[in-house]
């Protein structure tokens, strides 16, 4: 199985939506943005969220490739802002830490 970044970075998407997206990421609030697409409760760790984040956005990407008439642009750019911001989280966690020799 590919790892969570792979999966993220392979995904390929129409050009201004995913500009669009990492203009929103830029003001993405984590607390905001997941308990509107998930509900309010208790926010997973960001693997859980970055996996459910991905079944949610290849659900509405089929629908938009199908042309299906419930596909939401502002649900798809809600979804790919939550991805993109929650990949940053889940780098800078996985950053491994600068030791400062005094």
């Amino acid at each position: 199985m590919q790892d969570l970044m792979t999966m993220i970075t392979a995904l390929r998407r129409p050009r201004l939506l995913s500009r669009a997206a990492k203009v929103g990421a830029q003001q993405y609030d984590r607390d905001r943005h997941l308990q509107r697409l998930f509900g309010y409760g208790a926010l997973p760790g960001t693997g859980a969220a970055l996996m459910r984040l991905l079944e949610m956005e290849r659900s509405v990407d089929d629908q938009r490739r199908s042309g299906d008439a419930a596909y939401s642009l502002v649900r798809h750019l809600d979804l790919l802002i939550a991805l993109i911001g929650e990949a940053r989280l889940h780098q800078a966690s996985r950053a491994p830490e600068l030791h400062v020799i005094k």
